[in-house]
């Protein structure tokens, strides 16, 4: 399944922490009621992601505290994409 959607990225704790991407809650929400038997532990799902035109393997992985599916951007990701946190771009994932 693909979903497509206008987010930004947030990075967890001091400088230096993981930066991640939450996706919308709607798209979670559809995401555990039809996928979550493809969970893996901690909640961890196997996902495709896309940045405009990078393209990765990668995962999400459920968040209990924020009731959504979080994807974390890995420094290369984020250098190639030319990302910065707090900034709105489009992306897209596969389930």
């Amino acid at each position: 399944m693909k979903y497509e959607f206008t987010t930004k990225m947030w990075q967890h704790g001091e400088p230096g922490g993981w930066h991640f991407v939450s996706l919308p809650k709607i798209i979670s929400k559809e995401i555990r009621e039809n996928l979550k038997w493809q969970e893996e532990g901690w909640g961890r799902m196997k996902a495709i992601a896309k940045i405009g035109d990078l393209q990765w393997d990668t995962a999400i992985w459920f968040d209990t505290k924020m009731d959504t599916y979080l994807l974390p951007i890995k420094a290369e990701i984020r250098k190639r994409s030319k990302l910065e946190a707090d900034k709105t771009f489009d992306m897209s994932i596969w389930i």
